[in-house]
This record gives C-alpha cells, sequence and structure tokens, in this order.
C-alpha cells in the first residue's frame, strides 16, 4: 500500500522540529508532526513557572544552523525560548504539518509501513520517528495521604498562574526545576519549607544582560556568535562533561567542579549545619548540576525552611515527617519526571514480528544503536533514546540525530530503497562499547552515585541515558557511522538485502 505520510514526528518540541527539518532537506515534504499538547515547543511550552529559564548558556542552546542572535541574557527565560521555538516552525515551515491536541497511543509496523494510532484515527506513514523528549512525564510522589490535601497542589510541569502573596507554602523537591522555582517562592510566600531528599550541586550562574550593541553585532556577523558559542561550548564540556564521561582519566577535573561548587555554598551559606544538609554526598555529575546565584542564599532568610526529614504522610492541611507537622496553603510538587517507567517508549511500538519496544527494552537492556535505530524496529527513529543524550545541551544530541539521518537516508536513496534497519550485530557492538566506556571511565561507574538519586539511572541501575563520549567524538560517529552496520530492502520488496555497497569511510 502507499501510506499517507512520508513520516509521522511525534512530538512537536525541538527534537521533532529538528527531525522534520532534517527530513524536508532529505525530500520528504508529506510530513505528519502530532503532539498532545495544544502548540509547539514541548518543553518550553508547557512549563511556565516562575524563575523558568535556559539553565545553560543560551548561545549553546539553539540549533547551530539557526542561531538566535536576540537573547536578551547569557541564560535566556523560558518565555524566549519559546519564541525561538515559534520562529524556527515559521522558517522552515513546520506549522503547517502539526496537529495539536493529539495524543499517539501506539504504533505498529506492517510490511513495509507504520500504522500510528492518533487520538480517535490511525494513520500510516513509510517512517515514525518518535521526539517524545526525555522529560514529558511528569511524576507525582507515592505518599500516603496527598490525595487528601484539601489546600492547593501545583505540579511545576503544569503550572497556573497563583498569586502565593502571604501563603504558607512547601515544595517538595530540590532539583534543577526547584533551584530555579525556590526563589520566586520565598519572594511572595509568607512561609516556605522545602522538603529535600537529595541536594543538589550547584555553581554560579554568570547571568547578564546582552546588551543591545552585542545582539545587533551577532545579527550583522553571525560569525562572531558562533565564535561565541563554540567558546561557551568548549567551557561546558571541559567543566560538565570531561570529568563525568572521562572521570578516570580528568578525575581532577571532577574535583575542582565540586570545590568551585562548595565554594559558592560556603560564601553564601555560614551557618555550618545548613550548609552539610545543601550539600551533596555523591560525587559531581552523578545527578545533573545546575547554576544559581540565588538558591543557597534563599535558605538564610527567617521564612524559608529546609527539611531533611522523610516525609510520612499528608492529610487535609500539612505535611507530616518524623519531626513534626507543617501546616500548608499550598503544595507544590517539582518532584520531575517519570523517565523509565513510561517514557521509554512513550507509548505502544510494535515492530517486526510483534516485538514490543517497551518490553525488549526491559529484558535485553535499554539500547539503541548511536541512540537513534533498534533491531526489529524497520525504519523507526527513536530521538529520546538509550545512550543519545550527549554534551549539556539537548542540541548537541538532536543535531548528531539529524546528521546521522542524513547519512542514513541519503545512502538509501542511493541504493533504490525504502526501509532501513539496524543490523543486531551492529547494534550489540555498539551497546557493548557504550558499556565498557561507562564501566571503565565514568563517575557512574567510578564515583560515588549510590546516594544521587539521579534519573540518568534506570530501574537496572545502568546509567544508560547519556553518551559516554566526548560531544566530538559523537558527531564524528554520527557523520561516518559504518553504512554496512544497516540492512537497506529495495522499493518493492519485503525482504533485507545485503549491505550496501558504499565506502563507509566515505562520508555521505
Amino acid at each position: 500500500m502507499t501510506p499517507q505520510y512520508d513520516a509521522v514526528v511525534v512530538g512537536a518540541g525541538f527534537g521533532g522540529m529538528g527531525a522534520a527539518i532534517e527530513l524536508k532537506r532529505l525530500g520528504h515534504h508529506n510530513l505528519l508532526i502530532l503532539e498532545r499538547e495544544d502548540d509547539l515547543g514541548g518543553t518550553w511550552h508547557v512549563n511556565r513557572y516562575p524563575g523558568l529559564a535556559v539553565d545553560i548558556p543560551s548561545s549553546t542552546y539553539s540549533y547551530s544552523f539557526e542561531p538566535n542572535p536576540h537573547w536578551s541574557r547569557l541564560f535566556a527565560p523560558g518565555e524566549e525560548l519559546k519564541r525561538y521555538a515559534e520562529h524556527v516552525a515559521h522558517k522552515y515551515d513546520l506549522r503547517r504539518s502539526m496537529r495539536f491536541c493529539v495524543a499517539v497511543t501506539g504504533a505498529t509496523w506492517k510490511d513495509d509501513h507504520w500504522e500510528v494510532v492518533a487520538g480517535d484515527e490511525t494513520v500510516t506513514a513509510r517512517y515514525l520517528v518518535t521526539a517524545t523528549g526525555f522529560l514529558s512525564q511528569p511524576k507525582t510522589p507515592d505518599i500516603a495521604g496527598i490525595e487528601s490535601f484539601a489546600g492547593k497542589v501545583i505540579h511545576t510541569a503544569a503550572w497556573e498562574p497563583s498569586d502565593l502573596t502571604g501563603k504558607r507554602v512547601a515544595i517538595i523537591g530540590t532539583g534543577a526545576t526547584a533551584v530555579q522555582l525556590i526563589p520566586e517562592l520565598a519572594k511572595t510566600a509568607s512561609d516556605l519549607t522545602v522538603y529535600q531528599r537529595t541536594p543538589i550541586w550547584v555553581s554560579p550562574k554568570p547571568d547578564y544582560p546582552i546588551p543591545l550593541a552585542l545582539r545587533k553585532l551577532f545579527a550583522r556577523l553571525p560569525f562572531v556568535q558562533r565564535t561565541v558559542r563554540r567558546l561557551g561550548s568548549s567551557i561546558l564540556e571541559l567543566m560538565m562533561i570531561s570529568g563525568v564521561v572521562h572521570y578516570r582519566q580528568l578525575r581532577v577535573a571532577n574535583r575542582l567542579a565540586e570545590r568551585w561548587c562548595r565554594a559558592h555554598l560556603h560564601r553564601q551559606v555560614r551557618d555550618p549545619e545548613l550548609r552539610r544538609k545543601l550539600t551533596p554526598d555523591y560525587s559531581f555529575g552523578c545527578k545533573r548540576p545546575t547554576f544559581s546565584n540565588d538558591y543557597f542564599r534563599t535558605f538564610t532568610q527567617p521564612h524559608v525552611h529546609l527539611e531533611t526529614s522523610a516525609i510520612e504522610r499528608i492529610d487535609a492541611s500539612g505535611v507530616v515527617t518524623a519531626d513534626g507537622r507543617t501546616e500548608i496553603d499550598v503544595l507544590v510538587l517539582a518532584t520531575g519526571f517519570n523517565l523509565w517507567d513510561t517514557n521509554f517508549p512513550a507509548f505502544e511500538v510494535i515492530g517486526r514480528d510483534g516485538r514490543n519496544l517497551g518490553a525488549w527494552w526491559r529484558q535485553n537492556r535499554f539500547q539503541a544503536y548511536e541512540g537513534v535505530t533498534v533491531p526489529g524496529f524497520p525504519n523507526y527513529l527513536s530521538l529520546n533514546s538509550p545512550y543519545s543524550y550527549s554534551g549539556l545541551s539537548y542540541f548537541t544530541t538532536i543535531e548528531c540525530q539529524m546528521t546521522h539521518m542524513r547519512r542514513l537516508f541519503t545512502a538509501m536513496h542511493s541504493r533504490g530503497a525504502s526501509v532501513f534497519e539496524i543490523t543486531q550485530r551492529a547494534n550489540d557492538e555498539f551497546l557493548d562499547r557504550m558499556r565498557t566506556k561507562v564501566a571503565q571511565n565514568s563517575v557512574f561507574s567510578l564515583g560515588q552515585c549510590s546516594t544521587a538519586r539521579s534519573y540518568y539511572f534506570n530501574q537496572h541501575g545502568e546509567a544508560t541515558l547519556l553518551r559516554p563520549t566526548s560531544t566530538i567524538s559523537a558527531h564524528r560517529a554520527a557523520a561516518r557511522f559504518p553504512l554496512e552496520h544497516y540492512d537497506f530492502t529495495p522499493r518493492g520488496s519485503t525482504q533485507a538485502v545485503v549491505e550496501g555497497l558504499l565506502d563507509d569511510a566515505q562520508p555521505v
């Protein structure tokens, strides 16, 4: 049969838009982009809590081929990221392919195409791309009595504009989102109690307004902004990545990062007991670190309280711990997202011979060749995949995957084929290589991570979210992976053919 679409892309965030841009460049213009929310932007549409901002320099948090010279600050606020997403969609004519408020509940491979259940209809496509994001399934904590609380409950991923002036507020969680939100809550709440299970490494945030003159220079001379981007990326790579993925070789970088964060805490918090509670007991990098100039200082205010005792239960009017009970009016949940139970994959995906992706991942380890493709799932590109996240900026990951798509589809088209599938052998070799790198080099195996409670680790205790290589290595692999790692099927055939004839040493 002739599918209705060249490709169905699930997710209209930056990952889905990047994939759609690459597919259009490759000649696939008949696209359907499905989004469960009511507009595009992914994280930057859903999240609207006070203090929302990108937590790495803005110059690195954008497509390299579509730089934005108009960031107002070094760390741009959330509304600017949303506007940037809208700009990208307009410039690359993506909105006409988008359908909003459509939840995908399943996808099944049928001979040579995908059938995708989208809302109350089923659509067909030659290719399926899932770009549902890593942080897209909010997690509600399993705390006794939470449903009995009579006040307002707000999850940070479903923020409701509220006047909290004079309110007694409690917030559960001290991850990267909470680091941004807590100082804002403290400005209006009459009393703020922060329930911390795991402290977070926080370094100073060099957040400055970008002068208008410099923004004009970026717009007029794009290479200047590209230079700034490269410099920022290099600093982040050295500070935040090298000491994590190359922990064995660069343990000193990891130690320096810890000392930098400890010094920042010491400058802002003089109370030694409070400092002790705010100091992580796990190695830097086991959990995503972040930046803030206000977070630590907030806890020194008299109406802000840090509670580290475990929550026993929540009742109609407060939170109960072993140390006592706190009366509150508003409960804020900064409890993160459920990655490994509901996000890998975000909906049921059935491949060749009835293979269920979620079940297969859980039975055979989470894995994806180069963080993009999975054996047994032809014509399927999984963008939020195991071993795909490279570097601190999500755009590093996106552009590596776009490069992989370009090489893969160009090779497929040159063979007159319409179906691709990664071989089991190539996938196994990649998985073994990644697991070896994690075991031999990274902080996840060699550092102290047991108390981090990090979303990097799946339910099997494996840190399979991050790619344990440098970003340079990730880009090189995307552009040069051996083409014989894939099987290609010619148009009109349902049997895999032998590997292609192109020289795998020559980039396509």
